[in-house]
């Protein structure tokens, strides 16, 4: 993968090498200059002294006299910090500053004497044994041919090396604070030429961003500002192009949103093209998760997939309602018709989706309520007619016989009337009735709880069982007394007969999170967990032949249902089998 920098750590370390390379190329010639004008300096200044030494040698040599030479050369390096050395022709020392010339070796091999033999001036570099320092020499004949005497000065190396550490080092400053002058122009030579592209990239970004109305500034240099101009008038032109298709979009848009109806088109290969935000709700996710992506991957119902198909393959429109499993069941009526381009050619499918899971939950409830209401209402009115033909036909001569059928057909007769009676309460809560005529005043909590508790009085006493009633004195609520008094009696009565002799009933009111909070627990034979979903749910009953024989019209915990809701609260139930159920009642405060 190639790794990309910004433009400045680009132009910035090239302009810097080239700049330093520069520096250092120049500072190095200038040392190597520095140091041999300075070496020059420093031979031409030796000879310069032996030309000044010479006159004063020359009387000693003819006659010679070496003691007077070698006591002059140790004076004169009391004056000089320099090595003097006076040889002979043959080679051998007869004075030296810094030794005994008789201990000295024979020098004619030292190049520097070799030349000055031969009437040369001649020097050399290199380590001195007698004295174990590095020196530099320089010897020049005393008289031409024939030479009568060499005179050498030697100068240590360590001091010119130290002066020229020294230039050196001034010069090494210099250079770098060359170097760092050199750097900082650099940087702003680069800065100065890369932030009008950063500008540029910047403002390139915006408009990626859909800020087309941004505008670029432009550079003082011909090139970028004409490459400005030229991505201003482009976008400029994208603007409007996209305005205009804007336009369209949410035209188009409008009318599918305002749809009720799910609207997905789909390719030839069901994968969807376009969906409106109905369709996204009813497939139960988000419209950009869903864009482009297979219709058999978004919803698994073979019929769906088969429907779509058909229209595919076939061109032919289809219709059904699929069945979708999510937390909870959900029924959608389906549509599919080809789908053709501006040209007339088929390019795929439209599906037309609606929601009518309500719907055919009631009409399921319509029907479920016709049989149940038919099958309630026909055992009561059976028992009744078949007592009266009894009757009629004078089947019955026993006055007491009579007088029990009479008790049945009456007590059959009651059973009707409280299903009739039921039913109408509970359509009138149904439709709202109730709700508009409540009669809601402040009144104790307390005083509702034991009225109904009074009404069920008796029933609990055959039994010898007891109602325990757990209320604050001072809580109050905003309701109808009459139609809470009759969904706590519906509750007392449900516990009462589905509870054994001589348990309790336990009625607690008080304010749990801001709402009024009722509940009713039996010591009961309890209810099933699968049967507790449906069990406000009218004529449901979890067992048949015992709730029949125990009497009830089984809408009793239905009417409960609608009177808590017309109320703005709701009602729940926990159980557990051979253990009792707990009815609990929620409501605000001020419904």
């Amino acid at each position: 993968m190639i790794q990309r920098r910004p433009l400045i750590w680009q132009l910035y370390p090239a302009f810097l090498i080239l700049v330093l390379i520069a520096v250092l190329a120049t500072g190095w010639f200038a040392s190597q200059a520095m140091r041999d004008f300075y070496i020059a300096q420093r031979q031409q200044d030796l000879i310069d002294r032996i030309h000044i030494l010479i006159p004063q040698i020359q009387p000693h040599l003819d006659p010679l006299d070496a003691a007077v030479l070698d006591r002059y050369c140790k004076r004169i390096a009391l004056e000089i910090p320099m090595r003097l050395t006076i040889l002979l022709p043959d080679g051998r020392a007869v004075g030296d500053s810094e030794a005994e010339p008789s201990r000295m070796e024979n020098h004619l091999d030292r190049p520097e004497v070799r030349l000055a033999m031969l009437g040369q001036t001649g020097s050399a570099y290199r380590f001195s044994e007698t004295i174990n320092r590095r020196m530099m020499y320089v010897a020049l004949p005393v008289g031409q041919q024939p030479v009568r005497a060499v005179v050498r000065l030697a100068l240590p190396l360590t001091a010119i090396e130290g002066h020229l550490l020294a230039l050196r080092g001034r010069l090494v400053v210099g250079s770098l604070l060359i170097a760092l002058a050199a750097a900082l122009v650099c940087l702003v030579i680069s800065r100065r030429i890369t932030r009008p592209i950063e500008a540029m990239r910047a403002g390139a970004a915006r408009f990626a961003r859909g800020e087309l109305s941004h505008r670029l500034a432009a550079p003082a240099t011909l090139e970028l500002a004409g490459l400005a101009q030229a991505m201003n008038q482009m976008a400029q032109e994208l603007e409007q192009r996209l305005q205009a298709i804007v336009r369209q979009r949410n035209e188009s848009e409008a009318v599918l949103s305002s749809m009720l109806e799910g609207v997905v088109a789909l390719d030839p290969d069901e994968h969807i093209l376009h969906l409106n935000g109905a369709a996204a709700r009813l497939l139960g996710t988000d419209e950009k998760q869903l864009q482009g992506r297979s219709i058999q991957e978004v919803v698994r119902n073979r019929e769906l997939h088969d429907m779509i198909r058909t229209t595919l393959d076939q061109g032919v429109a289809a219709q059904a309602d699929v069945v979708l499993y999510r937390p909870g069941e959900q029924v959608l009526n389906a549509r599919s018709m080809p789908l053709f381009d501006a040209d007339g050619r088929r390019m795929g499918a439209l599906l037309v989706v609606n929601d009518v899971t309500q719907l055919r939950r009631l009409e399921t409830m319509r029907t479920d309520f016709a049989a149940n209401v038919s099958h309630e209402i026909k055992t009561p009115l059976t028992a009744i007619q078949g007592f009266v033909e009894t009757l009629a036909q004078g089947g019955v001569t026993d006055p007491q016989e009579a007088q029990r059928f009479l008790g049945i057909i009456d007590k059959h007769a009651k059973r009707l009337a409280a299903i009739v009676d039921d039913l109408m309460q509970l359509a009138r809560l149904e439709q709202g009735d109730e709700s508009r005529q409540l009669r809601m005043e402040k009144m104790p909590v307390e005083k509702v709880l034991g009225t109904a508790a009074q009404l069920c009085r008796a029933q609990a006493e055959a039994k010898a069982m007891h109602i325990d009633i757990r209320c604050p004195v001072d809580l109050t609520a905003l309701l109808d007394a009459e139609l809470m008094e009759q969904a706590v009696v519906n509750l007392l009565d449900n516990a009462i007969k589905y509870s054994p002799e001589k348990s309790r009933i336990t009625v607690t009111a008080g304010v749990v999170a801001g709402e009024i909070r009722i509940t009713v627990a039996d010591e009961g034979i309890g209810v099933a967990p699968a049967h507790l979903p449906r069990l406000f749910e009218r004529f449901y009953r979890v067992d048949k032949s015992r709730s029949r024989r125990l009497g009830g019209t089984g809408l009793g915990l239905a009417i409960v249902k609608h009177i808590v809701q017309a109320h703005g609260g709701q009602v729940t139930v926990a159980s557990l089998q051979g253990k009792g159920s707990t009815f609990t009642i929620q409501m605000p405060r001020r419904a």
